[in-house]
């Protein structure tokens, strides 16, 4: 089977978007491994496919899947490459789309410098819903991590995160600890574990370490995740400047109950067909 496929990146994280509107595509958990693979196949850290959607109110339907073969619920620098995807392929010319998710619709708008913000809908803080094991909600939590007790924000942006505060991001141990929250028995469907530095109210500096990636150069959600712990933590104003190693993302966030706005870049890399 020859698969179209296109390759995109919005700030570093990279992506193989497949379209299954104007082809024929099932994907196994097999097939997902090799195609991300960086040696023996196309290479990536997540990959995307566009569908028509199963809703009477949503445009296209949004799947994607991590390097380790997993679906997953939602990523914010993917919602932006989908966008420029639909418009690049002539799927579509609404300048905004309303976009199916595993966790609800999305609202991605292609601007016209070329940016794209996405409506990525309310956080959720109530333990059940993050899936978060926790008798009551709480501000911070207390996690055993490695013999130490860090403290964390944790949230759901349609994904669980959880946001912890450092002084020094270049030393944070992003990837040994990460690495540990990831697959912390209190996060039942494993998690993603952000380290925050604060540079000032409006501004921050940002790594994650994604569940089933590692750790990436940008994490959509894991910046709106971010700007919100530190808004409710009193220590961040809207807007947000998030700065990550792939580039930087604009959050705001008016509080409780409100929706994230995310704006950032995002850009197609080539294309080709890969032989399954």
């Amino acid at each position: 089977m020859n698969l179209k496929f296109t390759k995109m990146q919005g700030l570093g994280n990279d992506f193989v978007v497949i379209d299954a509107v104007r082809q024929q595509v099932v994907l196994t958990p097999e097939l997902v491994r090799r195609m991300t693979d960086r040696h023996f196949g196309i290479g990536c850290d997540q990959l995307l496919v566009v569908e028509p959607s199963t809703r009477a109110d949503a445009d296209f339907r949004y799947r994607i899947f991590n390097a380790d073969g997993g679906e997953v619920e939602q990523c914010g620098n993917g919602a932006r490459c989908f966008v420029r995807f639909v418009h690049e392929q002539g799927l579509t010319g609404k300048s905004e789309i309303r976009v199916e998710t595993a966790r609800g619709i999305i609202l991605p708008r292609l601007e016209n410098n070329g940016q794209v913000t996405v409506d990525m809908g309310a956080p959720r803080f109530d333990p059940t819903e993050i899936p978060f094991i926790a008798e009551n909600p709480a501000l911070t939590y207390a996690l055993q991590v490695g013999g130490a007790s860090i403290d964390i924000c944790a949230l759901s942006m349609g994904n669980p995160h959880a946001v912890q505060v450092v002084s020094d991001l270049d030393t944070a141990p992003v990837t040994t600890q990460g690495a540990l929250i990831e697959k912390h028995p209190r996060f039942p469907q494993r998690v993603n574990a952000g380290y925050m530095q604060i540079v000032d109210e409006h501004r921050i500096l940002l790594r994650v370490f994604e569940r089933g990636a590692g750790e990436t150069l940008a994490c959509g959600t894991g910046a709106c995740a971010a700007a919100v712990a530190g808004i409710r933590l009193g220590k961040l104003i809207s807007p947000i400047t998030v700065v990550m190693r792939g580039g930087e993302l604009v959050i705001s966030w008016a509080g409780e109950g409100a929706s994230v706005m995310m704006t950032g870049p995002a850009a197609t890399v080539f294309e080709g067909t890969i032989t399954l």
